[in-house]
């Protein structure tokens, strides 16, 4: 061969490329095609520099591209000819995976944490395998990656799995290139990775529980699946943060979790087995099987079984006034042991609440001192795990519409994966709004959108937002040269944000919470820097430019301004978050606004206590204490109140998603709105920025 038959090539492949796999692919691709050379992560993606005939190398890079592993997601690959070292006539190339190397101003995307695989499954129930029943069984296809990762490149050494020495039967594995667990970072066995522990809660007689002494191993996990199946609740430590569960064919469990939790009627997510155990107690069409099955394993809102169809009826007390229940399937190897049970079992497949480990309104506990004092008063016992959780995640939250998936909060599975933007920003850090709180943090042409931090209305939420703030920033190298934050002055994230952007000498950009709306919609889509739409945002609350609350919003916006065209009929919200508790006086206001007599015989009337109603009246007749609203949300709580569904609520949009139950009951009414959407009277273009790309998915 002479040396004109011989070149190189450096490859630098850019995207969620680590912690998937890649590089003992871009090995096993390159041994096939007859290359020498290397690969190596460093913090900018994977960097391959390759030798070999011409045909194998253009070969190669197609194959790299066409046949990448199935967590892998690619967004650019730059291909640089290089000169070649003369071959040395080896018959068996030499290629290798090189350390890591740390690139200070570099950033790679990092892989969402992503369901047991089918393979690892079948290890996990294999009697003959050496890792049956072992609860934390992965590979480079599944498992842990976003909330064990502390710093990239994505190594070992920088996740919380550090602490545990591999084996030398891991090690072994590590290191065979033909092994699936090649360079899979997470990899342990029951000698060497992590165990599991369950104990009783500190608050609660470990007697009569059986746990006078702590269990270990697969003891402690089915001694947890025995307490869960004779009516108890245990917080459970999973990939992000600690779960509460409870028999959710139990009364009494789910009523106990209820009022220990402080959830009065919100409803509980479920855990079931299996897509058929799902449909024994909920419809799911072959979209949502698809979405209860994929290796994000969301959350699915699913439409409840009639209850003549339902052979598995859940309590009541899970989804109260709902006609959909929230489902996932196991994602975790301890999540598909709890709910394994032998075939020949007589009992039904367990159904399991899997509710965040917190206290209403607190962000999820995922430090095991942290659960043990927050969750003792919650929970009966805990199963442990001492593999560290880094930063917090809960699940994710999704339904089917149009066949297509449709994001109601965005956490475990697909956080932290960027939106691809149509340009380049600079970075720009965007702190979200109070309720459902995620941040933004862009960097060239990325979007990285936070996990579900929570709503921002206690210092525990706010250490939460914080921590993972500086996480982001960390593993994205991302140093913020702008601040974006809400119009509302009074939001918790907008006083942090003015703090930060003090304290490090940066500008503030104040955005309009419809204008981020439709901003981040744009991005979304792909839409140029210079585009112009009409975006329709309905929503519950927004501060206005015009210090009022806006909701119903019909603007003609760009990136960078608005203007408003239009919104719904304003009414006087008053009391402001009180009215929000309750819909009666928010049915009222509309009643009032319309000219319509508060007749005793209207539901909301009747339940407005009579010195109320006369208060009532004189703040609406004085302003006092009131601010116009255009929130299509609080249109939703009036109809809701006249139409009888429910006069206070205990969460928000409760009132909305029960009405919603009883139309799809075939109980709605037609009301009139005519007229209800009017031209507005303020406009004009407001400065702002596309720092605004935020997405508030939960809302």
């Amino acid at each position: 061969m002479t040396d004109a038959d011989w070149a190189g090539r450096r490859i630098h492949v850019q995207g969620i490329v680590q912690g998937v796999g890649f590089r003992p692919f871009v090995y096993g691709l390159a041994v096939r095609h007859g290359l020498s050379g290397w690969v190596l992560n460093n913090s900018a993606g994977v960097q391959i520099e390759v030798f070999g005939p011409p045909s194998a190398l253009v070969a190669f890079a197609r194959s790299l591209e066409a046949e990448k592993p199935p967590l892998a997601v690619i967004d650019r690959v730059t291909v640089q000819e290089i000169p070649a070292p003369p071959p040395d006539g080896d018959p068996a190339p030499v290629f290798a995976i090189r350390h890591s190397t740390d690139q200070p101003a570099a950033f790679v995307p990092v892989s969402p944490d992503v369901a047991l695989c089918d393979d690892c499954l079948r290890e996990l129930f294999d009697p003959h395998d050496r890792r049956y029943r072992y609860p934390f069984i992965n590979c480079t296809n599944c498992g842990p990656r976003f909330t064990i990762v502390r710093d990239i490149p994505y190594d070992r050494p920088l996740t919380t799995m550090a602490p545990f020495i591999m084996c030398d039967a891991c090690r072994a594995e590590y290191e065979d290139p033909a092994n699936r667990r090649f360079h899979a970072q997470p990899n342990a066995c029951p000698d060497c990775g992590p165990t599991l522990q369950l104990l009783a809660s500190p608050l609660v007689d470990a007697g009569p529980l059986g746990l006078a002494e702590p269990r270990w191993g697969d003891a402690a996990l089915l001694g947890a699946q025995h307490l869960l199946d004779i009516g108890h609740i245990v917080a459970i430590k999973g990939l992000g943060g600690y779960h509460l569960a409870c028999d959710a064919t139990d009364d009494a469990a789910v009523l106990a979790l209820r009022e220990r939790k402080g959830r009065v009627g919100k409803p509980f997510a479920v855990m079931a087995p299996d897509v058929d155990t799902v449909r024994r107690f909920a419809c799911v069409s072959p979209a949502e099987a698809r979405l209860l099955t994929s290796r994000e394993r969301p959350i699915v809102l699913l439409r409840k079984q009639p209850a003549a169809e339902c052979d598995l009826p859940l309590s009541e007390h899970v989804a109260p006034g709902n006609q959909t229940v929230g489902v996932m399937l196991p994602y975790t190897p301890v999540h598909h042991l709890l709910l394994h049970r032998a075939a020949e079992s007589a009992a039904p497949p367990p159904v399991y609440v899997m509710t965040s480990g917190n206290l209403s309104e607190e962000p999820i506990a995922k430090d095991d001192d942290e659960a043990l004092q927050r969750l003792a008063p919650l929970a009966d016992a805990f199963l442990l795990h001492d593999r560290a959780i880094h930063i917090h995640c809960d699940d994710s939250v999704v339904r089917v519409f149009r066949e297509g998936t449709l994001p109601i909060r965005r956490a475990r599975g697909y956080a932290p994966f960027p939106v691809r933007l149509p340009f380049d920003l600079r970075p720009i850090l965007a702190v979200g709004g109070e309720l459902k709180n995620t941040f933004c943090l862009t960097h060239d042409r990325y979007a990285f959108l936070s996990q579900h931090i929570g709503d921002m209305e206690n210092l525990e939420t706010l250490h939460a937002f914080e921590a993972a703030v500086e996480h982001f920033a960390r593993i994205f190298r991302v140093r913020p040269q702008w601040i974006a934050r809400d119009l509302h002055p009074g939001y918790l994230s907008t006083r942090w944000a003015d703090a930060y952007a003090a304290q490090h000498g940066l500008p503030v950009i104040a955005v309009q919470h419809h204008h981020a709306h439709i901003a981040s919609v744009m991005a979304e889509h792909g839409l140029s820097e210079d585009a112009r739409v009409i975006g329709v945002t309905l929503d519950g609350t927004g501060y206005g430019t015009d210090g009022t609350i806006w909701g119903g919003e019909i603007l003609v916006a760009s990136y960078r301004s608005f203007q408003r065209a239009g919104a719904l009929r304003p009414v006087p919200l008053p009391g402001g978050d009180t009215a929000i508790r309750r819909p009666y006086r928010i049915a009222l206001a509309h009643l009032w606004a319309a000219g319509i007599p508060w007749d005793e015989a209207l539901p909301p009337v009747a339940a407005c206590p009579p010195e109320e109603r006369r208060i009532l009246q004189r703040q609406m007749e004085t302003g006092l204490n009131t601010v116009p609203t255009t929130s299509m949300g609080r249109l939703f709580d009036a109809v809701a109140a006249l139409a009888g569904v429910r006069q206070t609520v205990t969460y928000e949009a409760q009132a909305a998603m029960e009405f919603e139950a009883l139309a799809q009951d075939g109980a709605s009414r037609a009301y009139d709105v005519a007229g209800m959407v009017r031209p507005a009277t303020s406009a004009g273009p407001i400065a702002a920025t596309p720092a605004g790309l935020q997405s508030d998915i939960s809302e």
